[in-house]
């Protein structure tokens, strides 16, 4: 709880990947990378309660077994790929959490993120007033850097003028990195969708915590970190 609100976490976590097969059950560092987020949230002095929301069993098995919520596996409308992680949290908090006032979305993708990210980011929400507050990274490289390509991958208008500038010159950017999403539940219910507002804040995390596992190479990057960090 943090000022008199009661906080609850959020875990999507989906059975099925196909970049990954099986990741959100696959052993990260001695144990599955649900349990990371899990964890996180467990050792979080603000969070109430934990709720892992899966259409896998097995998924759930291990959830229950750390000692979280899950209050039943997905229905099956909520359980494709086409379903959204915005359809599973309203779903969530309209049946099973009537009294959270606060939902924090932790992905067990963002094994990195820890329980002082998770309250940092949780404080922030509060010195603020916020609606929202959304963790965010440094990019790597300018954005400005980027394009998509026509078929024959002509370069020809692949660079805006303003991207030649050396990189030091072009600003900070900051990209989206996935491990932290807060919202007043009384106020994202109103909205009846996720969205951003001028009451939406940035929580800033270090590149080396904000790998976002998608495919293999992310998932050996966060286990290269995960014992580096423990070492």
């Amino acid at each position: 709880m943090i000022e008199n609100r009661k906080v609850v976490a959020f875990i999507p976590a989906r059975g099925g990947s196909k970049r990954l097969p099986r990741k959100n059950v696959l052993p990260l560092a001695g144990k599955p990378l649900i349990e990371w987020a899990i964890n996180a949230a467990q050792n979080s002095h603000y969070i109430d309660e934990v709720i892992v929301s899966t259409d896998d069993q097995e998924i759930a098995d291990i959830s229950l077994k750390i000692g979280v919520n899950v209050p039943g596996l997905r229905p099956e409308e909520l359980a494709s790929d086409t379903a959204t992680t915005e359809s599973a949290l309203f779903y969530t908090l309209n049946k099973f959490s009537h009294d959270a006032d606060v939902v924090i979305i932790l992905q067990p993708t963002s094994p990195l993120r820890t329980a002082q990210h998770i309250d940092e980011a949780l404080e922030l929400f509060c010195d603020k007033s916020a609606f929202s507050v959304v963790s965010v990274t440094p990019c790597e490289h300018p954005p400005l850097w980027s394009n998509t390509l026509p078929d024959d991958y002509s370069m020809e208008n692949f660079l805006r003028p303003e991207a030649l500038k050396r990189s030091q010159d072009l600003g900070e950017f900051y990209r989206l990195n996935g491990a932290v999403y807060i919202f007043d539940t009384h106020k994202l219910k109103e909205f009846g969708k996720i969205c951003y507002t001028n009451k939406s804040y940035a929580y800033v995390m270090d590149n080396y915590v904000s790998i976002d596992i998608d495919n293999k190479i992310d998932f050996e990057l966060a286990e290269f970190f995960m014992k580096k960090s423990c070492s």
